[in-house]
């Protein structure tokens, strides 16, 4: 097999494996989970084989798929070593999340019907990360969407799951509209949407660059990567199944608008990127205040990811897009570790999910507890763990733009540290404060095995010298680059200290803070209108929740109205009956008798010749 071949069998096999499950095996729950993992294990191989046969130039095969006049639309590769690297993580990442939800979801009895969408899931991400246009990028990203709505409302017997599943399908649905909007832009401004074809033309003429293009392509990423304001969505997510936040709200979807940015960097402008750069900021801040409300350990994990996101689209707009990959991907690590985590500690809870309802876990699930802290320590960006390479790259990047961006970023990492130190000490130590933690058992090898080889990536995915030659090698010039700044070297030193009082600050004060095993929330106690402004989310979703209800819903009765009485009322039947009224008039004229009709003509004969001959009448 070459290496479109091998692309290709890996693009396909998730998708022979979701259509098996939907047409044979969705009431055979057992065996569609293992040929959902068989699928990604064969995923992975694929992929780890593709990367193998790469060269130094990048893999490209394409095939026209629609033409319509002078528009031809292909379906085509393109494999180079952004999308290898990309290929790499969510294929192994993925892999492991699927072995993990062999025993989180062994009793489930729509299992049949998860893992199939875990397939499709799979097969619309390896879609999106080998297109080589933006129209097949586009329906990948859609079909992505679709299978996320699937996954989120698995649960179908919970109101929430469903208000989650919809909630983030609409929201994504707005973004996606923009996104759609800029891919026939392009079309008209480049006559193509290949990436390459497009990337050239702007070399060439950088004039090309247009920033409403931007603008509009960039509107899909703020919906994906749950960006202000369609971020929403995001936290309510958690309704899923804990596999799935894994997957898709940690490794994977919300990693690909990221990556779509990445792939049409060469689109942007700079007053684009300094506005992406602000955004990602504000993102990264607000979200880590919001953490500090909430209790359910998957919420504070979701709203950890919103922040990580925020640190990608700030690396991203300050011109740094290798060091925002880098960032997604040690970010995949230990965030996938901290969220299978999260489910081994509910599973063993038996489905709590109140970190004031745990204490004491350490004792109890001693292997889930060392990896989970290790992932806390990765997300920290403690030295010597992935998350401190990327983390710091992004500082010292923000550092060297300005003061501004620095502050808030280095705010953000205490920020996390604080709330994640809040969570370790209330769950894993004192007490425990229920009686589903005083039961906690330790979870399987199934479900412990990936936690471990996680933890291990979370722990040396940031040594950029053990990943292969054929991956990174944007990474690698993102860095040089950054290395090459002027004031680099002043900048590295003070990134190291004030990143690591950042960390060293919040896990300490978020102990004397909080303690060791609290039962409730002492924020809510000293603070209670901060404690509760954070709990609500800083009222986002009122405020939309009033828009829709107050203003969208009474504009869409106002309409309502004119449509009825005005489009429907005046134009469409006024005009109709105006025709009637005509035609009434004219049938008056056809009386059915010779006398009758030799009097009109003899009538019209003497109105015509009064015209011509300019009598007044």
């Amino acid at each position: 097999m070459d290496a479109t071949q091998i692309l290709l069998a890996a693009l396909l096999t998730p998708l022979l494996s979701a259509v098996l499950i939907a047409c044979f095996l969705r009431r055979r729950g057992v065996i569609a989970s293992y040929l959902s993992v068989a699928a990604a294990a064969a995923i992975c191989a694929f992929s780890f084989m593709a990367i193998n046969a790469m060269g130094e130039e990048p893999i490209r095969a394409a095939v026209d798929w629609l033409h319509f006049g002078n528009f031809t639309a292909s379906m085509g590769f393109l494999f180079d070593g952004t999308a290898a690297t990309m290929l790499a993580m969510v294929a192994f990442v993925g892999f492991l999340i699927h072995v993990f939800s062999l025993g989180y979801m062994a009793d489930d009895k729509a299992k049949g019907r998860f893992f199939g969408g875990l397939s499709i899931f799979m097969f619309s991400m390896l879609g999106i990360i080998l297109a080589d246009n933006l129209i097949m990028i586009f329906v990948f990203w859609e079909l992505v969407g679709f299978s996320s709505y699937m996954l989120i409302g698995h649960y179908l017997n919970t109101d929430e799951a469903a208000a989650a599943s919809k909630k983030a399908f609409i929201v994504n649905r707005i973004g996606d509209l923009g996104f759609l909007v800029g891919i026939v832009y392009a079309y008209w401004h480049f006559g193509t949407t290949n990436l390459e074809a497009m990337s050239a033309a702007v070399a060439v003429d950088p004039g090309m660059i247009n920033a409403a293009i931007a603008a509009l392509l960039m509107c899909g990423f703020i919906g994906k990567s749950a960006q202000f304001p369609l971020h929403v969505w995001l936290p309510d997510a958690m309704a899923g199944p804990t596999p799935v936040s894994a997957l898709i709200h940690a490794a994977t979807m919300v990693a690909a608008g990221v990556y779509f940015l990445i792939r049409i960097a060469f689109l942007f402008p700079e007053s684009v990127l300094g506005g992406i750069a602000i955004l990602g900021t504000s993102v990264a801040v607000y979200a880590g205040f919001c953490a500090y409300g909430q209790n359910d350990i998957k919420k504070i994990l979701a709203y950890s990811t919103l922040s990580q996101l925020g640190y990608m689209s700030a690396a991203f707009g300050l011109g740094f897009p290798g060091i925002a990959l880098f960032h997604l991907i040690t970010h995949a690590f230990f965030k996938a570790l901290l969220f299978l985590g999260a489910g081994s500690i509910i599973h063993g809870c038996h489905h709590e999910q109140d970190i004031f309802k745990m204490g004491g876990i350490f004792k109890k699930m001693p292997i889930t507890s060392i990896t989970f802290v290790i992932g806390v320590l990765a997300l920290c960006g403690v030295y010597g763990f992935a998350g401190f390479y990327s983390k710091d790259a992004i500082l010292i990047a923000a550092g060297l733009d300005g003061k501004c961006l620095f502050i808030l970023l280095t705010l953000g990492a205490f920020l996390t540290a604080g709330y994640m130190g809040r969570l370790v000490w209330i769950v894993f130590f004192g007490e425990p404060k229920s009686e589903s933690a005083s039961h906690a058992h330790e979870s399987g090898a199934t479900m412990l095995l990936p936690l471990i080889i996680l933890a291990v990536l979370s722990v040396v995915g940031g040594w950029l010298h053990m990943w292969p030659e054929q991956l990174g090698q944007i990474i690698v010039s993102s860095k040089e680059t950054l290395h090459h700044v002027a004031g680099y070297d002043a900048m590295h030193h003070t990134v190291l200290i004030w990143g690591s009082v950042a960390w060293i600050v919040g896990l300490l004060g978020s102990l004397v803070f909080y303690g060791k095993g609290a039962t409730e929330d002492r924020l809510a106690k000293v603070c209670k209108p901060a404690y509760d402004f954070l709990k609500a989310r800083l009222w986002f979703d009122e405020i939309y929740g009033f828009y829709v209800a107050k203003i969208q819903q009474r504009l869409a009765v106002l309409l309502s109205f004119l449509d009825i009485f005005l489009i429907k009322g005046v134009f469409v039947r006024g005009s109709a009956g105006l025709v009637g009224l005509v035609g009434a008039c004219s049938r008056s004229l056809h009386v059915g008798s010779i006398h009758g009709y030799v009097y009109w003509f003899l009538g019209g004969i003497i109105l015509l010749w009064a015209f011509a001959s300019g009598v007044a009448l």
